[in-house]
């Protein structure tokens, strides 16, 4: 086991947290050298990167994840950290060993090519969300949705990605889905029938994502995947990835309105049928 300095566990700064774990301020990633940008207490970090807070210590240990900056007993990790656990998740998921990340990442590093696979990473993956988070109190939240709501539909919003309650404290991941529930349950909409449709959402939105990844990974990548690619083709690949976050949101948003239309449209003609 390594015998670094034990690092602070969140709990004794007073800099105030964003809802994403994140707070504001200089960012500095030691070895990786990040500038301005989010910066991460080691639980929030984990969490942000979806880790066991032990494999992260386990990650720093084998030499996978650079030290983080210290201010006195706070260690601070950086969007740079963020990304490089992202690197290190995905490399897992295609069958690398610790030791293959290891030895791939110092190869990196020695060629330097591990910024600019990093940059790639961040490139490839920034932008497509871009949501406000709402935090509020559990008891804020059942005077907003008033009867409506239940312990059962926050239970069952959280399952669904919707809300992460923490304590008493709730965060909604999106001030536009928030208001939009809000609206249907205004209607008349019972809340458990939205959360069913969001469910529904997110399984087709999961689908039509697979389409389009696959075809990027077919004709933009190519059969040989990231690791024979060369500098310039890394910058293609990111170029195409940069092109294609406004059209994969085009073509669905203009299909989903002419599907509603079309509904729309039947449907008021068989409420006229019946009325005549």
């Amino acid at each position: 086991m390594s015998s670094q300095v034990r690092e602070d566990d969140g709990t004794g700064g007073s800099t105030p947290s964003r809802t994403d774990g994140s707070t504001p301020g200089r960012t500095d990633a030691g070895a990786d050298g990040a500038g301005d940008g989010p910066r991460y207490r080691r639980e929030d970090l984990a969490r942000a990167a979806g880790v066991k807070v032990r494999n992260l210590r386990y990650y720093q240990e084998r030499g996978l994840l650079p030290p983080p900056r210290r201010e006195g007993r706070i260690a601070w990790y950086s969007a740079d950290h963020l990304t490089r656990l992202r690197l290190i998740s995905d490399l897992l998921g295609r069958g690398y060993t610790v030791n293959g990340i290891a030895e791939l990442l110092h190869a990196w590093e020695a060629g330097g090519g591990l910024s600019q696979l990093l940059g790639f990473e961040r490139a490839m993956t920034r932008d497509w969300v871009n949501e406000e988070p709402v935090t509020m109190s559990l008891a804020e939240l059942r005077r907003l949705f008033g009867p409506a709501g239940t312990v059962e539909d926050t239970r069952r919003a959280a399952e669904l990605g919707y809300v992460r309650i923490d304590g008493d404290r709730v965060t909604h991941r999106s001030r536009r889905l928030l208001e939009a529930t809000l609206t249907l349950v205004r209607q008349g909409v019972p809340l458990a029938e939205i959360l069913d449709a969001g469910d529904f959402v997110q399984t087709q939105a999961a689908a039509v994502a697979d389409r389009f990844v696959g075809l990027f990974r077919r004709h933009v990548i190519g059969p040989d995947g990231l690791e024979r690619l060369s500098a310039t083709q890394l910058d293609h690949v990111s170029d195409a990835v940069a092109a294609l976050r406004p059209v994969a949101g085009e073509v669905v948003a203009s299909e989903f309105a002419r599907a509603m239309a079309q509904r729309v449209e039947a449907e008021v003609a068989e409420l006229l049928r019946k009325k005549a």
